[in-house]
């Protein structure tokens, strides 16, 4: 059995390492139109940063190393131009010498990856404008950016997703002023805001401008300097300037020979990853699949996914319908200076696309025993089926155990599970590392009480629009004097929550009550005291004064 594949990297080359452990007899050949076929994409960043000194550290097996070790015959710098579908051909073309020639199939795998978004606007071409998609983009910005820059070097990056926050971070680490621009509300966009406004305030106490609400709109050379135009006009002289507005599936060969495009733009493929011709497979970045929450076709551009496809499609391409790929809850972290960002499943701006009803939580836990020193909160927020209990999204923002936080809810949501897993979960625990209550464990108990009716919760925005309205309500914050004098919500009382037993008569019990605290906790001992003491109508702030603080209007 004769395979192809097109494409190496996390796909390709790991389909093809898989094919020839359960195949010893398999002939592959693995064709790539750039000179590497295993490389470090996600640490192309911290070689720009010098995180990475050593280049070569980037390259996972050389062509030759994978060669000999696999008994693959790989041909980089070798670009095929066509599928021949009906003669089980692809047609190639050699990038050394120019010739063409054909090669034959019994099975091709497609993993011809994503390509950077390059808007068709003035000046595009114009030189230090950069992407980030492999080795080749990278050396482009270390010759022609990195090792010419000079003293006061700027910078803008288009683009406030997890790479351009990345390269944010490595650019300024070696000199350069920075600049974030995004065209959405908020950087990250798969945060939602409560989580996304901590990222953005550390990197403004880093010293990184960050613009939001405004998209690119030109570019053009001033004065013999690159200058990014914004959609409201405004200017921005820089050095260089990175694209990182987003990557489209790489379909053009699929769509040439007639292979199904599936409606969210990738290539369609079933369960076991088979294009709409059977002796065809597609993984990575240029497919896409339902996605398990939302049972919608979508496209994810993520390495983990795109090693399990890998695997997933060889076992089917010898043994055939063997093994069914399951989908991807999109998990995805990245450092940003001294904090750690994550998210897995599905945001509330998405669940709101996707029509699914949800109730949110935010937790401000410490990553390990409060007792032992060193700790910094970790934000935590935690969307679920308010009907079900089933988790379907969740984000982490902070300097420790964030990774740790959401691997965990993200297994539980691969496989369905709900907030009540998370409080009947067991997890290693001693002072330096953990707390006998877990971050998630603690964010599913809070879930678990807003389900079982001992709460209410209301979130900033809803506490906002109340206010903004100028209702009359209990309006009570239960923190102790000295918090409530350093700032609370305008409008506010302090009744703090170990006396406020004692001050039950001077408050309206027919009023609707807003309580809340630092983080929520103390907030949730007030309420249930109240709603035990005939007050008809109490809800506790999710997120306390911490969460209030970044993104409430009526600070005080």
């Amino acid at each position: 059995m004769k395979y192809v594949i097109i494409g190496g990297v996390a796909g390709g080359a790991s389909a093809a390492a898989r094919l020839k452990r359960i195949n010893e007899d398999a002939e592959i050949v693995l064709f790539e139109k750039g000179e590497h076929i295993s490389y470090a994409n996600c640490g192309l960043p911290y070689y720009i940063g010098n995180t990475i000194e050593d280049r070569k550290k980037l390259f996972l097996q050389t062509p030759v190393s994978f060669g000999n070790r696999y008994d693959v015959d790989v041909r980089t710098l070798n670009e095929v131009t066509a599928i021949n579908r009906d003669r089980k051909t692809v047609s190639v073309k050699n990038l050394r010498n120019g010739k063409e020639y054909e090669e034959d199939y019994d099975i091709l795998l497609l993993s011809p990856g994503a390509e950077p978004i390059k808007p068709a606007i003035q000046g595009i071409d114009l030189p230090g404008i950069f992407t980030l998609r492999n080795v080749a983009d990278c050396d482009r910005i270390k010759m022609q950016a990195i090792d010419q820059m000079h003293d006061n070097a700027t910078a803008v990056i288009i683009g406030g997703g997890f790479i351009g926050l990345e390269m944010a971070e490595n650019l300024c680490k070696i000199g350069y002023a920075v600049t974030v621009v995004e065209k959405a509300t908020h950087v990250l966009t798969p945060l939602d805001w409560p989580m996304a406004a901590i990222v953005q305030q550390h990197l403004q106490d880093k010293g990184v401008r960050v613009i939001t609400q405004n998209g690119l709109s030109a570019f053009q050379e001033k004065d013999g300097k690159l200058s990014v135009v914004l959609e409201d006009h405004t200017e921005l002289p820089c050095d260089i300037a990175i694209l990182s507005i987003g990557v489209r599936p790489n379909i053009a060969l699929a769509q040439a020979c007639g292979l199904k495009i599936g409606e969210a733009g990738g290539i369609w493929v079933n369960e076991y990853l088979q294009t709409s011709d059977e002796c065809i497979f597609a993984v990575g970045d240029a497919i896409e699949f339902p996605h398990p929450v939302t049972g919608k076709p979508y496209c994810n551009f993520l390495a983990g996914p795109a090693n399990l496809q890998a695997r997933t499609a060889a076992m089917n391409m010898v043994y055939p319908q063997s093994v069914q790929y399951q989908g991807s809850v999109a998990t995805a972290i990245a450092k940003i200076f001294e904090l750690t960002a994550a998210s897995t499943g599905l945001s509330e701006a998405a669940l709101q696309k996707a029509g699914i009803a949800y109730q949110t939580v935010i937790t401000h836990p410490a990553p390990h025993a409060t007792y032992y020193p060193g700790g910094q909160p970790i934000h935590l927020k935690l969307n679920f089926c308010p009907e079900s209990g089933r988790i379907l999204g969740a984000q982490a923002v902070g300097s420790q155990n964030v990774d740790k936080q959401i691997d965990v809810i993200s297994l539980l949501l691969k496989h369905q599970g709900t907030i009540f897993d998370l409080v009947n979960s067991e997890h290693a625990y001693a002072p330096p590392y953990g707390s006998a209550k877990s971050p998630v464990m603690f964010a599913g108990m809070v879930a678990e009480n807003i389900l079982s009716h001992l709460m209410n919760p209301i979130q900033a925005a809803e506490l906002d629009e109340i206010l903004d309205k100028q209702e009359d309500i209990n309006l009570i914050d239960v923190r102790e004097i000295q918090e409530f004098k350093v700032g609370t919500i305008e409008g506010a009382e302090n009744y703090p929550v170990d006396e406020l037993r004692e001050f039950l008569e001077d408050i309206q019990p027919d009023k609707k009550t807003v309580v809340f605290c630092e983080v929520g906790l103390r907030g949730y001992v007030a309420a249930r005291i109240l709603m035990q003491s005939g007050f008809e109508e109490v809800y506790n702030l999710i997120g306390g004064m911490k969460t209030y603080r970044l993104v409430g209007k009526h600070n005080k």
